[in-house]
């Protein structure tokens, strides 16, 4: 080989790494005193009256031999508070718009039964209502967010219930709270009137339901709103881009505070594919319904922008996470599936959005917390198991009040069947200590995916950083093999120069702390 060919055997080499290397994720950070809060009320979750997620999930009963706390379980208050759950939202849901809050009250002996027509026909006996379920938030130092009757109740039912559970002075609803044995009140901040009044809340028209919330967010409160309630407007159906453009041009902004949007990451409603035994097919069209959040959160803003440029409504995803078939053998009413890798990566990719969109997205609820969608504990008798979405919480609750650092991501992509989707998330804030954290998800089923991320406008020393990995993405925690997959330390990042280089593996999620 003469001198030019080694010449243009070299270029053609160098030009080889060069692409190769262009398909790493590049990151540069924006850090801006004007940047905003990341709200703890987005790591909300989601308590509805849904096959084993009350029952059997929470509440087990103050006779029951698993150790509890006025009936609910102390490994699952343990396991919450771990987590810092900021908000818990009851009793749906649909099952919010059947039930009638006073028969959930009184001497459990005198309360009658209800039919559970939403979720599998089963008859429940009211045991856990509203003094149970305020306690429990008071156990869970968490703030309680009840969903309120709107498709089958009255203005009434929903005023008394705020007074029962909010008024210290005398009136008929204090004084009926403290002969059930409660003196001082609640104080109940979130309020939910009603929930997907698109459908099963009532197959509303969104003109009907904005006149109809007027109605009942005016009876819940007092002229100014002195109590300081946050109400909150039952939103979208995912891509409904009328009925949000309805709700802000229709509902005078002292009346709302916030206007919910619902959106699962799902294959398809009519077939949903299993639980663990996915395809990758299957995986690559869950995480592309669950990336669709981002478009979903920027077109419902960008209409809130229309009518509320001052950002004084908040926007609430309060129904969020990766919906499947039931696992088999069990009640097709009682939503009850594994989390997986999957899961993980729904959770992380998710959070990392909302980070994101946090200069509207205030406040979000997972569904569901214990034996339900994508749970975050699944019980079986006195075991209970903490699944790799418990994990992605509890790995990301540093983001909780931290101020977002904005930043620009350049990511190469996961490729499928000749589909594409971007395989690197991210997201970035500075805490109360100032410590920075930086979230990483790598979605890409084959594939590891170095990302470069430009700090040198940041102050930082040094890093220390946890991943969530696995061998397969169906991989789970089983009662059998409980810590199958838990955080571990990671140590394949570099740091050098201000720039911090990570190596993130196929299907994994990293957490990184630099100080």
């Amino acid at each position: 080989m003469n001198k030019l060919q080694l010449i243009g055997a070299f270029v053609m080499a160098f030009c080889s790494v060069t692409v190769l290397n262009a398909q790493d994720a590049t990151i540069t950070v924006k850090p801006s005193e004007d940047a905003p809060t990341i709200s703890k009320h987005i790591y909300g979750h989601f308590a509805e009256h849904l096959g084993r997620s009350i029952y059997d999930g929470f509440y087990v009963g103050e006779d029951s031999p698993i150790p509890n706390t006025d009936g609910v379980r102390n490994d699952l208050i343990e396991a919450l508070k771990a987590i810092k759950i900021p908000n818990l939202r009851w009793p749906g849901g649909c099952f919010a718009d059947t039930y009638h809050w006073k028969d959930g009250i009184g001497p459990q002996e005198d309360r009658p039964t209800i039919v559970n027509t939403w979720w599998g026909g089963v008859t429940e006996d009211n045991s856990f209502g509203t003094h149970n379920f305020l306690n429990l938030c008071e156990a869970l130092d968490t703030e309680p967010y009840l969903a309120g009757n709107v498709g089958s109740g009255t203005v009434k039912e929903l005023a008394d219930w705020v007074q029962y559970v909010n008024h210290d002075g005398t009136s008929p609803m204090a004084d009926l709270r403290k002969e059930n044995g409660r003196e001082k009140s609640w104080g109940v901040t979130y309020w939910g009137v009603g929930n997907e009044m698109w459908g099963c809340g009532g197959n509303m028209e969104p003109e009907f339901y904005a006149n109809l919330y007027r109605q009942y967010a005016t009876f819940m409160g007092s002229w100014n709103n002195e109590a300081g309630l946050y109400r909150i407007a039952s939103g979208a159906n995912s891509a409904d881009y009328n009925w949000t453009e309805v709700l802000m041009k229709n509902i005078p902004k002292n009346l709302i505070d916030g206007v919910a949007l619902h959106h699962y990451s799902v294959i398809d409603w009519g077939a949903k594919g299993p639980d663990v035994t996915f395809s990758e097919e299957q995986y690559f069209t869950t995480m592309k319904s669950s990336l669709f959040m981002d478009e979903l959160i920027t077109k419902h803003v960008a209409i809130m922008d229309k009518y509320d440029k001052n950002k004084e409504v908040d926007l609430v995803v309060d129904e969020w996470g990766g919906w499947y078939e039931v696992q088999e053998g069990t009640n097709p009413g009682f939503l009850y599936q594994q989390n997986t890798m999957r899961d993980a990566m729904i959770a992380g990719t998710t959070l990392n959005i909302f980070h994101n969109h946090s200069d509207r997205v205030k406040m979000a609820n997972l569904a569901q917390t214990v034996n339900v969608l994508q749970a975050v504990a699944l019980t079986k008798g006195e075991q209970m198991i903490l699944t790799p979405t418990y994990h992605i919480l509890k790995m990301y609750m540093v983001h909780q009040d931290a101020q977002l650092i904005p930043m620009d991501l350049d990511t190469p992509d996961y490729e499928l069947n000749g589909d594409k989707l971007p395989a690197i998330s991210a997201s970035a804030s500075k805490d109360a200590e100032g410590k920075t954290h930086i979230s990483l998800v790598n979605i890409d089923a084959h594939k590891e995916n170095t990302v470069s991320i430009d700090l040198s406008e940041l102050d930082i020393k040094d890093f220390s950083a946890e991943i969530l990995a696995s061998e397969k993405l169906q991989d789970h925690n089983s009662f059998e093999d409980p810590k199958h997959i838990m955080p571990e330390g990671f140590k394949d990042f570099k740091f050098k120069k201000g720039v911090l280089e990570v190596t993130l593996p196929a299907f994994s999620v990293v957490v990184l702390e630099g100080k």
